[in-house]
């Protein structure tokens, strides 16, 4: 196989990729707190292949080849949405609602909350919303309550708990964990607080995906795939006229 049919086939492989991505990311523009995503690669070395292809066909003029490995989140805001909604909660700026899931503490930007039958702040998957010092449970007598700027929750009047928004440094060492959560890729990693935000209370974030751009580049990233179909199907059919022809010679 020549070094074009790989460079081919890999731009092909890189534009499929890319269209899975963005209608992913479409199929989420409205999921609230989404973050959409964007094709990582990695670097294949054809020049280490080609030293064990004993055919020696694979040439050098293009010793790498960049290849989809997978998806990295784009950290970005989204609009705020106004609902009126008490329970509705954002984070404008910086850092995450921390959540206690089952499978440990998941960080997101979705405020959309509930309270369960025990008065505590919940996410819609029931999943308790930490605060400082734990769950925050508001009264079973009056459930009205109000969160400042500063994410400090009151109820009549009196301080119950503060959310607990955490940060991390940057570059985010955070991948998606489903419904809008994140988790550390790096145990290691440490939260700190987060400092530069101010919390709103009925409001929503939205998703980040910009409609208009992701359709433009969808439409790219498959004209790209068929372009790279057409290069691939032609040098095929030069290869097999190739080997006809030697074949008649002999």
């Amino acid at each position: 196989m020549s070094g074009s049919i790989y460079i081919s086939a890999a731009g092909a492989l890189n534009q499929q990729k890319r269209l899975e991505i963005l209608a992913n990311n479409m199929a989420n523009v409205n999921t609230s707190g989404f973050k959409e995503d964007r094709t990582a690669f990695r670097i294949y070395d054809l020049e280490s292949s080609a030293a064990a292809d004993k055919s020696g066909s694979v040439g050098k003029s293009e010793p790498f080849l960049p290849l989809p490995s997978g998806t990295q989140p784009v950290f970005s805001q989204g609009g705020l949405r106004q609902t009126g909604n008490p329970l509705d909660l954002t984070i404008e700026g910086d850092g995450f609602f921390s959540i206690q899931t089952p499978d440990g503490i998941r960080y997101t930007r979705n405020g959309g909350f509930n309270l369960n039958k025990a008065g505590v702040l919940v996410t819609k998957d029931g999943f308790p919303v930490l605060g400082e010092g734990g769950e925050i449970k508001i009264s079973d007598d009056d459930k009205a309550f109000t969160v400042d700027a500063e994410g400090n929750v009151s109820a009549d009047e009196k301080q119950i708990g503060r959310l607990k928004i955490v940060d991390f440094s940057r570059p985010y060492q955070l991948a998606k964990a489903g419904n809008t959560f994140f988790e550390l890729k790096d145990k290691g990693v440490k939260e700190i607080t987060a400092e530069r935000f101010q919390t709103k209370q009925g409001y929503i974030e939205l998703s980040n995906v910009n409609v208009i751009k992701s359709m433009t580049e969808m439409i790219e990233a498959f004209r790209g795939y068929e372009s790279y179909q057409k290069v691939i199907k032609s040098i095929d059919d030069a290869n097999g006229k190739a080997v006809n022809e030697i074949g008649r010679t002999g």
